[in-house]
């Protein structure tokens, strides 16, 4: 893990920025769902989405969109729980402790806004739902998750995948029918700000820490190699 893990330091301006705009667009669409109640001004665009959405049903993606019902939600959970551990068990608990709270925080943040807004999902969802609309937890989980690793790993083709994922879950609850379009995009912006605002607040101890660690097993190593050709020698 430790050779894996390469987190990089983000520029703390441009981040701010991204965060920020992000956010703002999760907590204007909750402002207008607050204020609107049942009908927001952006009901006819949800609606639109839902219907096209209802035109893609193909026997292979009724398949496999069930599998993504259970891994964008209690799925994610348990990967989140196995990345703490993972990184505990690597003695990376600043690592741990950051993908634990992000993980917490959004989760507890998108069932406020769930809470607080009462949106009701769209009809005849094709999976068992049992909380309000907005924002959606599957996505807001599965970005919070992606990031996360996305970071932790600090590569490109990791933050590909991290946005291939995320975008993955949104069409996936759309083609479900278990949330609107905006749902889907208010648990993401959500969850990224999240997750950018606790990454600037905690990204230099833990760049600390992983650099530490990758200076102790080279280290490790190191002295490894040399008592193996000193026992080499000695034969």
């Amino acid at each position: 893990m430790v050779r894996v893990l390469l987190p990089r330091r983000l520029d703390q301006g441009r981040t701010v920025v991204i965060a920020t705009v992000l956010l703002a667009v999760a907590v204007v669409l909750a402002g207008m769902l607050l204020a609107e109640d049942r009908t927001p001004p952006f009901q006819g665009l949800d609606d639109a989405w839902y219907g096209f959405m209802a035109t893609l049903h193909t026997p292979f993606w009724n398949t496999v969109n069930p599998v993504l019902n259970w891994t964008g939600y209690t799925g994610m959970l348990i990967f989140h729980v196995l990345l703490a551990l993972a990184l505990l068990i690597r003695r990376r608990p600043r690592l741990a402790a950051f993908s634990a709270v992000a993980g917490l925080t959004v989760m507890l943040l998108t069932q406020l806004l769930k809470w607080v807004l009462h949106r009701p999902r769209p009809i005849n969802a094709n999976v068992a739902t049992d909380t309000y609309s907005y924002p959606s937890g599957h996505v807001s989980a599965t970005t919070a998750f992606v990031l996360v690793v996305a970071l932790l790993i600090g590569r490109g083709w990791a933050w590909l995948l991290a946005i291939g994922g995320m975008l993955a879950m949104m069409i996936s609850r759309g083609y479900l029918a278990a949330h609107w379009l905006t749902d889907v995009v208010g648990g993401a912006c959500l969850a990224s700000a999240v997750v950018l605002l606790l990454w600037l607040a905690s990204q230099n101890i833990c760049i600390q820490e992983n650099a530490d660690a990758r200076r102790a097993l080279t280290w490790k190593s190191r002295v490894a190699r040399r008592k193996r050709h000193a026992a080499q020698h000695v034969t």
